[in-house]
Protein backbone atom coordinates (compact mmCIF):
# COMPACT_ATOMS: atom_id res chain seq x y z
CA UNK A 1 0.00 0.00 0.00
CA UNK A 2 1.31 3.45 -0.67
CA UNK A 3 0.25 6.58 1.42
CA UNK A 4 -3.53 7.21 0.08
CA UNK A 5 -3.84 3.27 0.75
CA UNK A 6 -3.00 3.16 3.91
CA UNK A 7 -5.14 6.42 4.82
CA UNK A 8 -8.13 4.38 3.12
CA UNK A 9 -7.44 1.55 4.84
CA UNK A 10 -6.97 3.65 8.21
CA UNK A 11 -10.24 4.96 8.19
CA UNK A 12 -12.47 2.78 6.14
CA UNK A 13 -10.85 -0.75 8.00
CA UNK A 14 -10.81 0.56 12.04
CA UNK A 15 -13.62 1.68 13.91
CA UNK A 16 -13.33 5.34 13.95
CA UNK A 17 -15.11 7.21 17.00
CA UNK A 18 -14.90 10.51 15.62
CA UNK A 19 -16.39 9.08 11.92
CA UNK A 20 -19.23 6.60 13.73
CA UNK A 21 -19.72 6.75 17.50
CA UNK A 22 -20.33 4.82 20.26
CA UNK A 23 -19.86 1.72 17.30
CA UNK A 24 -16.42 2.31 17.74
CA UNK A 25 -16.07 2.52 21.35
CA UNK A 26 -14.52 -0.31 23.58
CA UNK A 27 -14.97 -0.54 27.03
CA UNK A 28 -11.51 -2.14 28.13
CA UNK A 29 -7.89 -2.02 26.94
CA UNK A 30 -7.22 -5.70 25.96
CA UNK A 31 -6.70 -4.64 22.51
CA UNK A 32 -4.45 -1.71 23.42
CA UNK A 33 -2.53 -4.64 26.20
CA UNK A 34 -2.02 -6.57 23.32
CA UNK A 35 -0.72 -3.91 20.69
CA UNK A 36 1.65 -2.49 22.98
CA UNK A 37 3.33 -6.08 24.07
CA UNK A 38 3.20 -6.47 20.36
CA UNK A 39 5.70 -3.75 20.06
CA UNK A 40 7.86 -4.51 23.02
CA UNK A 41 6.30 -1.65 25.43
CA UNK A 42 8.07 1.06 23.21
CA UNK A 43 6.71 3.95 25.65
CA UNK A 44 9.00 2.30 28.92
CA UNK A 45 11.51 3.99 26.30
CA UNK A 46 11.15 8.16 27.00
CA UNK A 47 9.61 10.16 29.67
CA UNK A 48 5.69 10.66 29.16
CA UNK A 49 3.62 13.49 30.09
CA UNK A 50 -0.36 12.22 30.50
CA UNK A 51 -2.96 14.82 29.89
CA UNK A 52 -7.08 14.55 30.14
CA UNK A 53 -9.67 17.02 30.97
CA UNK A 54 -13.29 17.95 28.57
CA UNK A 55 -12.26 20.95 27.43
CA UNK A 56 -8.35 22.53 26.94
CA UNK A 57 -6.35 19.35 26.90
CA UNK A 58 -5.53 19.86 23.46
CA UNK A 59 -4.25 23.34 24.02
CA UNK A 60 -2.34 22.56 27.56
CA UNK A 61 -1.08 19.34 25.26
CA UNK A 62 0.49 21.97 22.39
CA UNK A 63 1.85 24.86 24.82
CA UNK A 64 3.95 22.26 27.43
CA UNK A 65 5.12 20.74 24.26
CA UNK A 66 6.32 23.74 23.04
CA UNK A 67 8.08 24.59 26.16
CA UNK A 68 9.80 21.58 26.70
CA UNK A 69 10.83 22.00 22.95
CA UNK A 70 12.34 25.66 24.20
CA UNK A 71 13.70 23.73 26.61
CA UNK A 72 16.50 21.76 24.23
CA UNK A 73 14.18 18.71 24.39
CA UNK A 74 13.32 16.46 21.67
CA UNK A 75 9.60 15.99 22.25
CA UNK A 76 6.91 14.23 20.94
CA UNK A 77 3.34 15.26 20.78
CA UNK A 78 0.26 13.04 20.33
CA UNK A 79 -2.96 14.93 19.99
CA UNK A 80 -6.59 14.00 18.11
CA UNK A 81 -8.06 14.70 16.16
CA UNK A 82 -6.40 16.52 13.08
CA UNK A 83 -7.95 18.55 11.06
CA UNK A 84 -6.07 18.32 7.52
CA UNK A 85 -4.12 15.64 7.80
CA UNK A 86 -3.75 12.21 9.53
CA UNK A 87 -0.42 13.26 10.28
CA UNK A 88 -1.20 15.98 13.12
CA UNK A 89 -1.38 13.91 15.40
CA UNK A 90 2.24 12.64 15.86
CA UNK A 91 4.38 14.92 15.73
CA UNK A 92 7.94 15.55 17.30
CA UNK A 93 9.18 19.02 17.74
CA UNK A 94 6.73 20.12 15.64
CA UNK A 95 7.22 17.99 12.48
CA UNK A 96 4.57 15.52 11.24
CA UNK A 97 5.22 12.08 11.54
CA UNK A 98 6.41 10.92 7.96
CA UNK A 99 4.22 9.83 5.28
CA UNK A 100 6.70 6.80 4.89
CA UNK A 101 6.33 6.12 8.29
CA UNK A 102 2.79 5.45 8.50
CA UNK A 103 2.72 3.26 5.35
CA UNK A 104 5.75 1.24 6.67
CA UNK A 105 3.94 0.93 9.86
CA UNK A 106 1.05 -0.01 8.75
CA UNK A 107 2.42 -2.31 5.84
CA UNK A 108 4.80 -4.09 8.21
CA UNK A 109 2.30 -5.00 11.15
CA UNK A 110 -0.86 -5.59 8.49
CA UNK A 111 -1.29 -8.74 9.97
CA UNK A 112 -1.31 -8.39 13.73
CA UNK A 113 -3.88 -4.78 13.11
CA UNK A 114 -6.40 -7.59 11.15
CA UNK A 115 -5.59 -10.41 14.02
CA UNK A 116 -6.48 -7.85 16.71
CA UNK A 117 -8.91 -5.34 14.73
CA UNK A 118 -8.01 -2.24 17.05
CA UNK A 119 -9.55 0.89 16.78
CA UNK A 120 -8.29 3.69 14.78
CA UNK A 121 -7.74 5.31 17.58
CA UNK A 122 -6.24 2.25 19.42
CA UNK A 123 -3.77 1.82 15.98
CA UNK A 124 -2.82 5.68 16.12
CA UNK A 125 -1.81 5.51 19.89
CA UNK A 126 0.33 2.49 18.92
CA UNK A 127 2.20 4.02 16.28
CA UNK A 128 2.51 7.28 17.96
CA UNK A 129 4.66 4.89 20.68
CA UNK A 130 6.76 3.49 18.45
CA UNK A 131 7.46 6.25 16.16
CA UNK A 132 8.50 8.04 19.62
CA UNK A 133 10.57 5.34 20.61
CA UNK A 134 12.34 4.83 16.94
CA UNK A 135 13.32 8.14 16.65
CA UNK A 136 14.52 8.26 20.42
CA UNK A 137 12.65 11.60 22.17
CA UNK A 138 13.65 12.71 25.17
CA UNK A 139 9.98 13.41 26.61
CA UNK A 140 6.10 13.17 25.07
CA UNK A 141 3.41 14.73 26.04
CA UNK A 142 0.28 12.34 25.59
CA UNK A 143 -3.16 13.63 25.11
CA UNK A 144 -5.99 11.02 26.40
CA UNK A 145 -8.97 11.02 23.56
CA UNK A 146 -12.69 11.45 25.31
CA UNK A 147 -11.55 9.40 28.51
CA UNK A 148 -8.84 8.49 30.92
CA UNK A 149 -9.44 5.02 33.02
CA UNK A 150 -10.34 3.39 29.75
CA UNK A 151 -8.63 5.27 27.32
CA UNK A 152 -5.97 3.52 24.85
CA UNK A 153 -2.91 5.83 26.02
CA UNK A 154 -3.96 5.29 29.65
CA UNK A 155 -0.50 2.56 29.58
CA UNK A 156 2.07 5.30 30.29
CA UNK A 157 3.79 5.51 33.79
CA UNK A 158 4.02 9.63 33.03
CA UNK A 159 6.49 11.96 35.00
CA UNK A 160 2.85 13.58 35.99
CA UNK A 161 -0.42 13.62 35.08
CA UNK A 162 -2.81 16.41 34.12
CA UNK A 163 -6.71 16.96 33.83
CA UNK A 164 -7.99 20.30 32.77
CA UNK A 165 -11.62 20.32 34.17
CA UNK A 166 -14.83 18.43 34.05
CA UNK A 167 -17.73 18.62 32.08
CA UNK A 168 -20.93 17.08 30.69
CA UNK A 169 -19.54 15.72 27.53
CA UNK A 170 -19.56 12.19 26.24
CA UNK A 171 -21.98 11.25 29.13
CA UNK A 172 -23.64 8.11 27.32
CA UNK A 173 -19.40 6.83 27.94
CA UNK A 174 -18.20 8.46 30.63
CA UNK A 175 -21.44 9.11 33.11
CA UNK A 176 -24.13 11.72 33.64
CA UNK A 177 -22.96 13.85 36.66
CA UNK A 178 -19.70 15.85 36.73
CA UNK A 179 -18.57 13.16 39.43
CA UNK A 180 -19.05 10.30 37.69
CA UNK A 181 -17.34 11.49 34.69
CA UNK A 182 -14.30 12.91 36.65
CA UNK A 183 -13.56 9.51 38.03
CA UNK A 184 -13.28 8.28 34.89
CA UNK A 185 -10.53 10.82 34.20
CA UNK A 186 -9.11 10.57 37.30
CA UNK A 187 -8.44 7.33 35.80
CA UNK A 188 -4.86 8.25 34.92
CA UNK A 189 -3.34 9.12 37.64
CA UNK A 190 -0.72 6.56 38.54
CA UNK A 191 0.56 5.45 41.97
CA UNK A 192 3.38 7.98 43.30
CA UNK A 193 2.76 10.38 40.26
CA UNK A 194 2.27 13.89 40.53
CA UNK A 195 -1.59 15.10 39.26
CA UNK A 196 -2.09 18.82 38.29
CA UNK A 197 -5.72 19.97 38.49
CA UNK A 198 -6.11 22.94 36.08
CA UNK A 199 -9.67 23.74 37.85
CA UNK A 200 -10.91 23.64 41.21
CA UNK A 201 -14.90 22.34 40.60
CA UNK A 202 -16.50 22.20 43.65
CA UNK A 203 -18.69 18.66 42.27
CA UNK A 204 -15.83 17.18 41.55
CA UNK A 205 -12.64 18.41 43.56
CA UNK A 206 -13.19 15.58 46.54
CA UNK A 207 -13.36 13.26 43.27
CA UNK A 208 -9.84 13.94 42.74
CA UNK A 209 -8.56 13.94 45.91
CA UNK A 210 -9.78 10.57 47.04
CA UNK A 211 -7.94 9.33 43.86
CA UNK A 212 -4.82 10.85 44.72
CA UNK A 213 -4.66 9.59 47.86
CA UNK A 214 -5.14 6.36 47.17
CA UNK A 215 -2.54 6.17 44.63
CA UNK A 216 -0.39 8.29 47.22
CA UNK A 217 0.27 10.91 44.63
CA UNK A 218 0.89 14.62 45.12
CA UNK A 219 -2.34 16.92 43.67
CA UNK A 220 -2.12 20.33 43.12
CA UNK A 221 -4.69 22.67 41.76
CA UNK A 222 -3.46 24.56 39.04
CA UNK A 223 -5.62 27.54 40.34
CA UNK A 224 -5.34 28.34 43.87
CA UNK A 225 -1.93 28.76 42.81
CA UNK A 226 -1.64 30.65 39.93
CA UNK A 227 -3.34 33.51 38.34
CA UNK A 228 -3.07 36.25 35.52
CA UNK A 229 -4.85 39.59 34.37
CA UNK A 230 -5.19 40.51 30.49
CA UNK A 231 -2.94 43.12 29.76
CA UNK A 232 -5.31 44.60 27.40
CA UNK A 233 -3.35 47.21 26.07
CA UNK A 234 -0.65 44.80 24.75
CA UNK A 235 -3.33 42.57 23.16
CA UNK A 236 -3.54 42.09 19.37
CA UNK A 237 -5.06 39.49 16.75
CA UNK A 238 -2.27 37.37 16.71
CA UNK A 239 -0.65 37.71 20.35
CA UNK A 240 -1.95 38.15 23.80
CA UNK A 241 -0.46 39.02 27.00
CA UNK A 242 -1.16 38.08 30.36
CA UNK A 243 1.17 39.21 34.11
CA UNK A 244 0.92 36.42 36.03
CA UNK A 245 1.10 35.57 39.55
CA UNK A 246 2.36 32.96 42.24
CA UNK A 247 0.84 32.56 45.38
CA UNK A 248 -0.28 36.27 44.84
CA UNK A 249 3.06 37.65 44.37
CA UNK A 250 4.01 39.03 40.17
CA UNK A 251 5.42 35.80 38.51
CA UNK A 252 6.08 36.17 35.02
CA UNK A 253 5.31 39.85 33.51
CA UNK A 254 4.23 40.78 30.24
CA UNK A 255 4.03 37.28 29.52
CA UNK A 256 3.00 37.22 26.10
CA UNK A 257 1.56 34.09 24.12
CA UNK A 258 -0.13 33.88 20.66
CA UNK A 259 -2.81 31.09 22.15
CA UNK A 260 -5.57 33.24 21.27
CA UNK A 261 -9.07 33.60 23.15
CA UNK A 262 -9.38 35.08 26.77
CA UNK A 263 -10.24 31.39 27.74
CA UNK A 264 -6.36 30.24 27.16
CA UNK A 265 -5.62 32.01 30.75
CA UNK A 266 -7.30 28.73 32.38
CA UNK A 267 -5.01 26.44 30.33
CA UNK A 268 -1.53 29.11 31.29
CA UNK A 269 -2.20 28.67 34.67
CA UNK A 270 -2.63 25.02 34.10
CA UNK A 271 0.85 24.73 32.28
CA UNK A 272 2.76 27.01 34.58
CA UNK A 273 1.90 24.51 37.52
CA UNK A 274 2.92 21.69 35.28
CA UNK A 275 6.14 23.54 33.97
CA UNK A 276 7.32 23.84 37.96
CA UNK A 277 6.70 20.55 38.80
CA UNK A 278 8.86 19.74 36.15
CA UNK A 279 11.57 22.13 36.97
CA UNK A 280 11.27 23.76 33.79
CA UNK A 281 12.83 27.09 33.59
CA UNK A 282 11.27 30.51 33.13
CA UNK A 283 13.37 31.31 29.96
CA UNK A 284 12.01 27.81 28.24
CA UNK A 285 8.34 29.12 29.51
CA UNK A 286 8.40 32.19 28.36
CA UNK A 287 9.91 31.11 24.56
CA UNK A 288 7.57 28.14 24.46
CA UNK A 289 4.38 30.35 25.02
CA UNK A 290 5.44 33.10 22.74
CA UNK A 291 5.71 30.61 19.56
CA UNK A 292 3.50 27.40 20.20
CA UNK A 293 1.60 27.55 17.15
CA UNK A 294 5.58 27.48 15.21
CA UNK A 295 6.82 25.42 17.66
CA UNK A 296 3.93 23.02 16.93
CA UNK A 297 1.65 23.64 14.57
CA UNK A 298 -1.74 24.28 16.87
CA UNK A 299 -4.62 25.16 15.11
CA UNK A 300 -8.60 25.22 15.11
CA UNK A 301 -8.55 26.69 18.62
CA UNK A 302 -9.56 30.62 18.06
CA UNK A 303 -7.90 30.59 14.83
CA UNK A 304 -8.41 33.66 13.35
CA UNK A 305 -7.98 33.91 9.52
CA UNK A 306 -8.69 37.41 8.72
CA UNK A 307 -9.12 40.88 10.46
CA UNK A 308 -11.64 42.89 8.06
CA UNK A 309 -13.77 40.95 8.27
CA UNK A 310 -12.80 39.37 11.49
CA UNK A 311 -12.97 35.57 10.60
CA UNK A 312 -12.12 32.99 13.55
CA UNK A 313 -12.94 29.23 13.29
CA UNK A 314 -13.29 27.46 16.51
CA UNK A 315 -13.62 24.04 17.39
CA UNK A 316 -15.36 24.19 20.97
CA UNK A 317 -17.91 20.96 20.62
CA UNK A 318 -19.94 21.03 23.74
CA UNK A 319 -21.29 23.38 25.93
CA UNK A 320 -18.56 24.73 28.36
CA UNK A 321 -16.49 24.99 25.27
CA UNK A 322 -18.67 27.12 23.51
CA UNK A 323 -19.90 29.14 26.09
CA UNK A 324 -16.19 30.89 26.60
CA UNK A 325 -16.33 31.29 22.75
CA UNK A 326 -19.33 32.89 22.99
CA UNK A 327 -18.60 35.06 25.96
CA UNK A 328 -14.80 35.58 23.56
CA UNK A 329 -17.75 36.96 20.38
CA UNK A 330 -19.70 38.85 22.69
CA UNK A 331 -16.75 41.21 23.94
CA UNK A 332 -15.87 42.03 20.53
CA UNK A 333 -17.45 45.21 18.83
CA UNK A 334 -19.22 44.29 15.31
CA UNK A 335 -21.76 45.66 13.42
CA UNK A 336 -23.03 41.94 12.79
CA UNK A 337 -22.54 38.87 13.82
CA UNK A 338 -22.27 35.88 11.47
CA UNK A 339 -21.85 32.53 12.77
CA UNK A 340 -21.35 29.33 10.11
CA UNK A 341 -22.33 26.49 12.73
CA UNK A 342 -22.84 22.83 12.57
CA UNK A 343 -22.82 20.07 15.36
CA UNK A 344 -22.38 15.80 15.82
CA UNK A 345 -25.68 14.23 16.15
CA UNK A 346 -24.78 12.87 19.37
CA UNK A 347 -24.17 15.99 21.40
CA UNK A 348 -26.50 17.79 23.47
CA UNK A 349 -28.08 20.44 21.20
CA UNK A 350 -30.36 21.54 23.43
CA UNK A 351 -27.36 23.03 25.77
CA UNK A 352 -25.89 24.31 23.16
CA UNK A 353 -28.06 26.15 21.40
CA UNK A 354 -29.44 27.89 24.13
CA UNK A 355 -26.08 29.56 24.69
CA UNK A 356 -25.78 31.07 21.30
CA UNK A 357 -26.28 34.43 20.75
CA UNK A 358 -30.21 35.38 19.41
CA UNK A 359 -29.12 38.38 17.88
CA UNK A 360 -26.60 36.63 15.42
CA UNK A 361 -27.23 35.61 11.87
CA UNK A 362 -26.68 32.15 11.15
CA UNK A 363 -25.86 29.80 8.18
CA UNK A 364 -26.40 26.33 9.48
CA UNK A 365 -24.31 23.16 8.12
CA UNK A 366 -22.81 20.04 8.13
CA UNK A 367 -19.52 18.12 8.28
CA UNK A 368 -18.34 15.26 6.35
CA UNK A 369 -18.56 12.84 8.40
CA UNK A 370 -21.37 10.33 9.35
CA UNK A 371 -22.19 11.90 12.52
CA UNK A 372 -22.87 14.90 11.18
CA UNK A 373 -26.31 16.33 12.04
CA UNK A 374 -28.71 17.15 9.46
CA UNK A 375 -29.10 20.59 8.59
CA UNK A 376 -32.53 20.24 8.40
CA UNK A 377 -32.85 18.98 12.19
CA UNK A 378 -29.94 21.51 13.12
CA UNK A 379 -32.04 24.61 11.97
CA UNK A 380 -35.41 23.44 13.06
CA UNK A 381 -34.02 22.76 16.69
CA UNK A 382 -32.11 26.23 16.36
CA UNK A 383 -35.57 27.80 15.49
CA UNK A 384 -36.63 26.94 18.74
CA UNK A 385 -33.99 28.98 20.34
CA UNK A 386 -34.84 32.13 18.21
CA UNK A 387 -31.79 31.31 15.89
CA UNK A 388 -32.36 32.32 12.14
CA UNK A 389 -30.32 31.51 9.46
CA UNK A 390 -29.97 29.79 5.62
CA UNK A 391 -28.66 25.71 5.56
CA UNK A 392 -26.16 24.90 3.63
CA UNK A 393 -25.10 20.95 2.98
CA UNK A 394 -21.44 21.80 3.41
CA UNK A 395 -19.68 24.02 5.03
CA UNK A 396 -17.74 26.28 3.01
CA UNK A 397 -20.32 27.26 0.87
CA UNK A 398 -22.29 28.36 4.28
CA UNK A 399 -18.70 30.60 4.64
CA UNK A 400 -18.60 32.11 1.24
CA UNK A 401 -22.22 33.23 1.59
CA UNK A 402 -20.79 34.55 4.94
CA UNK A 403 -18.25 36.57 3.56
CA UNK A 404 -20.32 37.75 0.76
CA UNK A 405 -22.93 39.20 3.46
CA UNK A 406 -20.50 40.63 5.75
CA UNK A 407 -19.29 44.16 6.15
CA UNK A 408 -15.62 44.66 7.22
CA UNK A 409 -16.83 45.78 10.45
CA UNK A 410 -18.47 42.27 11.13
CA UNK A 411 -17.48 38.86 12.51
CA UNK A 412 -17.70 35.60 11.29
CA UNK A 413 -17.73 32.75 13.34
CA UNK A 414 -17.21 29.35 12.40
CA UNK A 415 -17.89 26.33 14.85
CA UNK A 416 -19.89 23.96 16.95
CA UNK A 417 -17.65 21.01 15.80
CA UNK A 418 -13.69 20.22 15.34
CA UNK A 419 -15.41 18.28 12.18
CA UNK A 420 -16.40 21.58 11.12
CA UNK A 421 -13.24 23.56 11.48
CA UNK A 422 -11.76 20.54 9.92
CA UNK A 423 -13.87 20.80 6.67
CA UNK A 424 -13.55 25.14 6.76
CA UNK A 425 -9.47 24.63 7.01
CA UNK A 426 -9.33 21.70 4.59
CA UNK A 427 -10.92 24.19 1.89
CA UNK A 428 -9.46 27.37 2.95
CA UNK A 429 -6.08 26.43 2.23
CA UNK A 430 -6.80 24.78 -1.30
CA UNK A 431 -7.84 27.66 -2.48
Amino acid sequence: MNYSDTLEFLYSSLPMYQRIGQAAYKSDLETTIRLDNHFGNPHLNYRTVHIAGTNGKGSVSHMLASILQAGGLKTGLYTSPHYIDYRERIRINGKKISEQYVTDFVNINIEKIRELNPSFFEMTAAMAFEYFKDEKVDIAVVETGMGGRLDSTNIINPLVSVITNIGLDHTRFLGETHEEIAAEKAGIIKKNTPVVIGQSQAGTKDVFIKQAAAAESDIYFADKKYSLVQNEAKHDFYFQVYDTYRDGNPYLKELKTDMLGNFQGLNIITVLQVAEILGLNQESVIKGLGNVKGNTGFMGRWQVIDKSPFVVCDSAHNAEGIKLSVEELMKMKARELHIVFGMVNDKDADRILKILPAGARYYFTRATVPRAMDTSVLSSKAGEYKLEGSSFESVYPAFLSAIKHADKEDIIYIGGSSFIVADFLDKYYAK
